[in-house]
């Protein structure tokens, strides 16, 4: 959602109009008077309004910045908003995983879809030129990566790879890339694409009214994915396992090409869990993922293996079991972004150094603002 200014940010960020075509340093200082003043979500406001009108690598890299800072500017103590105990199913009978198209997406649809269904497929949410950005995106973003693990300089894969300085681990960053992935955090130019093209949909304001709050995204989690058609056999899970159970969380899986037939998908139990199920059991691989066995008992014969176009999207929380979907007859590589937003007063107590072990706190994670 675009989170609305006061009028005075408003003034600031009219003022960007003003300034010369590719004045990123007057858009830049407009921007550190605002951090200064205490107003950071005006500064990301107006760095946004400034960058639309012309595309600066310093300006994206100040945003994501600007986006980490101003966690520290959430109220955490407050009091936070409750959800409705009692969701009516607004798709009853249907079998599998429900549908709406894009124009019918809301906080009600996503609330229904997941707690009576597991999950909501939403059609067409994001269109045409921005799908098509997004790849090139990815592909750049990836080529960045795989140019620094060969020893380029950081100068030379910059701005599409610039690692985030607050996530230093780079056995989690190769891991990821070993299945498909970069994180999105470490490309602010299509860190920046991707808020676009989720604005542009109305994502962020149906986000905001499902948790209740501003969103915050969790940065380990946001993830470009471009992953081959002949990738391994996937292992089963649920995100609670390694988030929390009681968390309020919600993940927007973007496909960006097509996939679930001749390129790999994602497998999913078309059902509520209102637990997390066991795992390293019942021929699991894996001592953090679900067994074949397990699956095939909580299922009760709901796995669902959705076809996706270019721009639809599955939203689903921690709790829906599901694996990437691949099998030997798939000859595409498949392209999508896995988007996973936040209630911040769900992770406010751990920001302030709450227990790890509670379940209604998220584990390990880094929130960035939305």
């Amino acid at each position: 959602m675009r989170f609305r200014l006061g009028r005075r940010a408003e003034e600031d960020a009219g003022s960007v109009r003003t300034l010369a075509p590719h004045d990123a340093d007057g858009a830049l200082e407009l921007a550190a008077t605002l951090t200064r003043d205490g107003r950071v979500f005006d500064a990301i406001e107006m760095l946004s309004a400034a960058n639309r009108v012309s595309r600066d690598p310093r300006v994206e890299t100040q945003l994501l910045e600007l986006r980490y800072d101003a966690m520290s500017q959430i109220a955490w103590d407050r009091e936070r908003p409750s959800w409705p105990s009692d969701v009516e199913d607004l798709f009853p009978g249907v079998e599998g995983i429900p549908e709406v198209p894009a124009a019918d997406l809301s906080a009600e649809t996503i609330r229904s879809g997941i707690e009576h269904h597991g999950s909501l497929l939403v059609r067409g949410l994001v269109q045409g030129e921005r799908v098509a950005q997004l790849v090139a995106d990815i592909d750049r973003v990836f080529a960045g990566y795989d140019a620094r693990a060969r020893g380029a300089a950081a100068e030379e894969t910059a701005p599409w790879f610039a690692p985030f300085a607050q996530y230093p681990d780079w056995i989690a960053r190769r891991w990821a890339r070993d299945g498909g992935g970069v994180l999105t955090v470490d490309s602010p130019p299509a860190m920046f694409d991707v808020i676009e093209a989720f604005e542009e949909s109305g994502l962020g304001e149906v986000v905001g009214d499902y948790l209740g709050e501003r969103p915050v995204l969790l940065a380990k989690k946001w993830t470009l994915r471009r992953v081959p058609h002949d990738a391994g056999v996937a292992d089963w899970h649920q995100d609670g396992a390694f988030m929390g159970r009681d968390i309020r969380a919600l993940n927007v899986w973007l496909s960006l090409s097509h996939c679930g037939d001749d390129a790999p998908g994602i497998d999913v139990v078309s059902r509520r869990l209102d637990d997390i199920a066991p795992t390293g059991v019942e021929g699991a691989r894996l001592n953090w993922t679900v067994g074949p066995g397990t699956v095939e008992r909580l299922a009760a014969g709901r796995v669902v293996r959705p076809i996706f176009g270019p721009g639809d999207a599955l939203l689903f929380d921690h709790m829906m079991l599901h694996r990437t979907a691949v099998d030997a007859g798939m000859t595409r590589d498949r392209y999508a972004i896995e988007s996973w937003f936040l209630a911040p007063s769900t992770y406010g107590s751990m920001k302030a150094g709450g227990d790890k072990d509670d379940p209604t706190r998220p584990r390990d994670q880094l929130p960035v603002v939305y």
